[in-house]
């Protein structure tokens, strides 16, 4: 559902303290609904560091409160909560459902503990979407103080993007069915033998590559030109568009190779076109199960070779 790279998007435009220069402490991205917090240096390329992963929590009875600071302010947060933070600001919205089931690995009653007490100390906000007409989906966002804590807790990869605030309700939602594509592909990295260190959502993705593209001058904008641009990117040029994922995920490999892969979930409202170029630009394409199976007739009836996979 990643948005065509030369469409006007408020949230790629960076938000900078007109007190600060632009290499300062953090640098921010923000619209009217959502900010994000980054680390200054180089995004995690061959970082020492690895993502959290969402099963691997302390027991309940041995994770004890610990004081982390922020400023003056002072909160008190289990390992599993701040955890939580994480998880919740990489994606910018998760669902209830889905963190209970990967996140707190079934456990819905710890994770509705640590929901209450981190929504007490004014970290994490939820809201309830609607997901069609008949269903609604709860889900959860950090606050810009929730997303300041867990930028500022140490555990987060540097370059790695934490976000905050809810965005339009019908792209929360599509946010919040990552989380569950993220996790679906991570699994086969890691049996191979891998190790997750970073994930890039489709807006920091078109806000580096707009940046590069708006420094060509009209008589440069070629082609030729652009696909230059995308290969730096490790993007393609398709049909004349730069097509953008709606997720990257860097990892390494067992033999230490810093390697990634572009994720796009598709859904039913794709034309075939869009969805053959989404595939030539070598994405791995998931669906929600009940669209998969008539997304795969769509390309079959094209004759276009791709996989989708069921998530």
């Amino acid at each position: 559902m990643s948005r065509d790279v030369f469409s006007h998007d408020p949230r790629t435009e960076p938000e900078r303290d007109s007190h600060a220069s632009p290499s300062s402490g953090s640098a921010r991205v923000s619209d009217l609904s959502r900010d994000v917090e980054v680390q200054a240096g180089e995004r995690g390329r061959g970082s020492s560091e690895k993502l959290p992963h969402p099963s691997q929590r302390q027991p309940e009875a041995l994770d004890s409160p610990r004081a982390r600071f922020l400023g003056k302010r002072v909160y008190f947060l289990r390992e599993s909560e701040l955890q939580t933070l994480v998880e919740v600001g990489t994606f910018r919205a998760v669902a209830a459902q889905e963190l209970g089931r990967i996140g707190y690995g079934g456990d819905a009653e710890r994770m509705e503990r640590e929901i209450r007490r981190l929504r007490r100390q004014l970290l994490l906000t939820e809201k309830v979407v609607c997901a069609d007409r008949t269903k609604t989906v709860r889900l959860f966002a950090l606050t810009r103080r929730g997303a300041r804590l867990a930028r500022s807790s140490g555990v987060v990869p540097e370059g790695q993007a934490i976000y905050h605030g809810f965005v339009k309700p019908r792209e929360a939602q599509h946010d919040a069915d990552l989380y569950r594509l993220y996790n679906a592909h991570a699994e086969k990295i890691e049996q191979a033998g891998g190790r997750l260190t970073q994930v890039i959502l489709d807006y920091e993705l078109k806000r580096d590559l707009n940046r590069e593209l708006a420094t060509l001058s009209p008589e440069l904008q070629s082609d030729e030109a652009r696909e230059r641009i995308a290969k730096r990117h490790g993007l393609c040029l398709v049909n004349g568009k730069i097509p953008v994922p709606d997720m990257r995920v860097e990892y390494d490999t067992a033999d230490m190779e810093h390697r990634h892969v572009d994720l796009e979930l598709a859904t039913r409202s794709y034309r075939p076109r869009a969805l053959a170029e989404k595939a030539k630009a070598g994405f791995s394409l998931y669906a929600r199960r009940d669209d998969a199976q008539r997304l795969r007739r769509m390309m079959d009836k094209r004759q276009t070779p791709a996989e989708i996979l069921s998530l």
